[in-house]
């Protein structure tokens, strides 16, 4: 694969399994208000274009359903506390993220988690970040597939290290059909990993035409 000056990556499913703790979280809230609970595999399927759209995917009627506020509070009170339980970085992400730090490349996170979330969990497992960014409704800058989020990392990378945005070469690496269009509309070129939440063919279906068998692979020349 071709090799990249900034490297900007999804988060869950991409550099963290995250699945347990959100189904756990999603659930915890449904039980608090009385409604069905869903399985792993429905939860991987919810995920993805950030947590207000995976309750309303989980809620019965979604937003329509009169107590859908009160249980996306509970959800997202609970998953604030309980977002380390399981939460880990996928093997041989670290070892990744240090080797691309080593060849003196910037690294960013772009998130449709909740921006405090996205922030205390790049903190944690990955300090070789640059940047992180994730949703946060009163700022105005837009979720993805809007390129908004990629195009803030882009602007504090290049103002923390005095650069312009003609000197990088940036890449966008996803597990989802949301980071193909994200990558799309912000017009970079995307790999699309295969150990996350979707399948080769489910992102094939949805136009990702560079893969990612393993984390290693990125570093592939």
């Amino acid at each position: 694969m071709q090799q990249y000056s900034v490297y900007i990556f999804d988060l869950d499913g991409t550099l963290l399994d995250t699945l347990h703790d959100l189904a756990a979280s999603v659930n915890y809230a449904l039980r608090q208000h009385a409604m069905p609970e869903h399985s792993i595999d429905d939860i991987r399927q919810f995920v993805g274009n950030g947590v207000r759209l995976l309750m309303e995917r989980a809620v019965p009627e979604g937003i329509n359903n009169p107590e859908f506020e009160a249980t996306y509070a509970t959800f997202r009170q609970y998953y604030m506390q309980h977002s380390f339980d399981t939460t880990r970085p996928y093997e041989g992400i670290p070892e990744l993220l240090h080797t691309l730090k080593q060849r003196g490349c910037l690294l960013a996170v772009v998130s449709n988690k909740m921006m405090a979330a996205t922030q205390e969990l790049v903190a944690h497992f990955f300090p070789e970040i640059d940047v992180a960014i994730g949703e946060h409704e009163e700022s105005g800058i837009r979720k993805k597939p809007a390129p908004d989020t990629v195009y803030e990392a882009l602007r504090q990378l290049t103002h923390r290290h005095s650069l312009s945005t003609a000197q990088l070469s940036s890449v966008y690496i996803g597990d989802s059909d949301v980071d193909i269009e994200t990558a799309h509309n912000a017009g970079l070129p995307c790999i699309s990993v295969l150990w996350g939440f979707r399948s080769r063919e489910f992102l094939m279906a949805h136009g990702a035409t560079t893969f990612a068998d393993k984390p290693s692979d990125i570093l592939s020349e």
